[in-house]
């Protein structure tokens, strides 16, 4: 087949969880397939990730986006105007809607493949000239404001959120209506849309998977007491996990541990993530492009998320790097997981500080969930095998 793969990240270097599930699939199909990559690119995307794509992709083509503080403020007023969700005014780049008008007109698609909510609409402009269309759904993205609005103590935040993840519902059910087929991340995803009412049948759950034969398990410091967490810090759900484990789980657990530091490292925090480091015990790094000295010096690895949707493959990476978890129960969803296993959760405070104390304590208990883990993500998470299951969705479409 010949594949049109709009993605609204460019998915190379594999740094944050969208990138790693565009890029295996966009390696699985091209295995077989002809693929052609369009994608929305930052200034911080290096001309080497481009080059890396076009090994196996037929041509590659970025749109440069920008965004800024003032012009996510236009985009606001303009859903609060026109009653459309802000996140997808937001990415809505007219340079984007020529490149694809142009690829359509001058070359023979039989398939556009949307990665993420987001290029949803580039690929719905094409319905006319292209046969099939699949959208792949790494989350169902009205939960995310919706779970975000429900942990909301601020009343204007908590409506700007109630608002938005509304919107999102509305949006979101009518495009996955139009799609022939979407692929979801987990089960709870797929019950999320059916709700929206997404037929059964448009919908196929097809897990985010990694590559672990080329992670290497890390050799971690005997004593160490660091806690860890890793993800993109501009997305909301992790900056909100990570501001409620450092004020109301962290201080519990430093009163048995007195020499615990927790490292927050990831993309672009926020002024409110920033400001934990004026402690000496939170350490906030931002972007770092090898994590592993991190992973190395740490004595668990956490995910504190209350919010959210799809799969945290910050939970997979882990895995496969031999590094012990504790996480919320929204955290670890939609991954197969055995609590007291592979990981430890726990929601409240008291239950999570006492987890990851333990964790710290115990490096046996510490040792069976590193290794547990590394074996589990093997078995059920790797792409070679678990993306096999595209094969299927695309054998329908050509029907």
């Amino acid at each position: 087949m010949r594949i049109l793969f709009l993605t609204q990240v460019l998915p190379y270097s594999l740094d944050a969880g969208p990138k790693i599930r565009a890029y295996y699939v966009l390696r699985y199909l091209a295995q077989q397939d002809e693929v052609t990559l369009l994608s929305l690119v930052r200034g911080s995307d290096k001309p080497e990730h481009i080059d890396h794509l076009r090994q196996f992709c037929r041509e590659v083509h970025t749109i440069l986006i920008h965004r800024s503080r003032a012009r996510d403020a236009v985009y606001l007023l303009g859903s609060l105007v026109t009653n459309q969700p802000f996140l997808i005014l937001r990415d809505g780049v007219p340079e984007m809607w020529e490149r694809v008008h142009e690829l359509l007109a001058g070359g023979q698609f039989d398939v556009v493949h949307a990665d993420q909510l987001w290029m949803a609409q580039y690929a719905l402009r094409a319905k006319c000239r292209i046969p099939k269309l699949v959208l792949d759904e790494h989350n169902a993205v009205y939960t995310i404001p919706q779970r975000l609005a429900e942990q909301e103590r601020n009343p204007f935040k908590r409506l700007l959120l109630e608002l938005e993840w509304r919107k999102l519902a509305r949006y979101e059910g009518e495009v996955c209506r139009r799609f022939d087929h979407v692929i979801t991340v987990t089960e709870e995803d797929r019950q999320a849309f059916s709700r929206l009412g997404v037929s059964s049948s448009q919908l196929t759950t097809i897990p985010i998977c990694i590559d672990p034969q080329e992670i290497a398990v890390v050799r971690r410091n005997a004593g160490a007491q660091d806690i860890i967490h890793i993800g993109t810090m501009f997305w909301p759900p992790n900056i909100d996990g990570v501001l409620w484990f450092a004020k109301e789980v962290f201080p519990l657990v430093r009163r048995q541990i007195p020499g615990a530091r927790f490292y927050v490292v990831g993309k672009n925090p926020p002024k409110e993530v920033r400001q934990l480091s004026h402690s000496s015990s939170i350490i906030v790094t931002g972007y770092v492009e090898d994590p592993t000295p991190h992973f190395a010096d740490s004595a668990v690895f956490i995910v504190p998320l209350r919010a959210g949707g799809g799969m945290r493959v910050k939970i997979l990476n882990a895995w496969a790097r031999g590094v012990p978890i504790v996480s919320t129960t929204i955290g670890c969803e939609g991954i197969e997981v055995r609590d007291g296993q592979d990981i430890v959760i726990a929601d409240t405070p008291p239950d999570f500080a006492q987890a990851v104390v333990r964790v710290i304590r115990d490096k046996a208990l510490a040792q069976r969930l590193a290794q547990a883990g590394r074996q589990w993500v093997e078995q059920r998470y790797d792409w070679r095998t678990v993306y096999r299951k595209l094969d299927e969705v695309y054998a329908n479409l050509a029907k």
